[in-house]
């Protein structure tokens, strides 16, 4: 299971570095935004934004994989996406669930594949 995890000292770092100055802002975030109408046009707008990265991001996955991903098939990419899609349109446009779905896909296939 240490192959999976990789090196402790790194992952502590990534601990560090990477999750705890985000989780910062995300309880800020929480604390300041609690009594904000969650229909205002400025949350609209956030949430527009928000979905568009997402979308950008997925875009960027697919046509020029980075990395790893670079070495998962094209088709397996594309259902991964499509079932994502699926998914989200079936759980009453549930971004999480397309997401999660997508991903599970994604890593299934590229751990049958080998």
């Amino acid at each position: 299971m240490s192959e999976f995890f990789g090196n402790p000292h790194a992952l502590l770092v990534l601990v560090l570095a990477g999750f705890l100055p985000n989780e910062i802002w995300r309880m800020a975030g929480l604390w300041f935004g609690a009594g904000v109408d969650e229909g205002s046009e400025v949350l609209v707008w956030v949430r527009a934004v928000a979905t568009a990265i997402l979308a950008g991001v997925i875009a960027q996955i697919l046509v020029q994989p980075p990395g790893a991903l670079a070495g998962v098939p094209d088709w397996l990419r594309y259902g991964a996406v499509a079932t994502g899609f699926a998914v989200f349109m079936l759980t009453r446009r549930s971004i999480f669930a397309g997401v999660v779905s997508g991903e599970i896909i994604l890593l299934a296939g590229k751990w049958w594949l080998g």
